[in-house]
């Protein structure tokens, strides 16, 4: 592998960037679905402590697994992809 032009960067930083984010709002999709319903309604107190504990470890996982493929798909691309 050569040196990478200035264009490469910029499209790494990019696609860094649309990874982080596109990975925090999946989480933040699934916290909300797991853990909304003990932050907005009155449950019994083990679901209430319970369910935001789910909610974030679900949230990590999802945000880990939507970058990584992400990131992974981006470095298996063909190196001239027609651009």
């Amino acid at each position: 592998m050569g040196r990478r032009n200035q264009a490469d960067r910029d499209a790494i930083t990019v696609e860094i960037g649309y990874a982080v984010f596109s990975g925090a709002f999946a989480a933040a999709l699934v916290f909300g679905a797991v853990a909304g319903p003990a932050l907005f309604f009155g449950l019994p107190g083990l679901l209430e402590r319970l369910l935001p504990a789910a909610g974030g470890i679900a949230a990590a996982a999802v945000f880990v697994l939507r970058a990584v493929h992400l990131l992974w798909r981006f470095a298996r691309r063909p190196e001239n992809d027609g651009a």
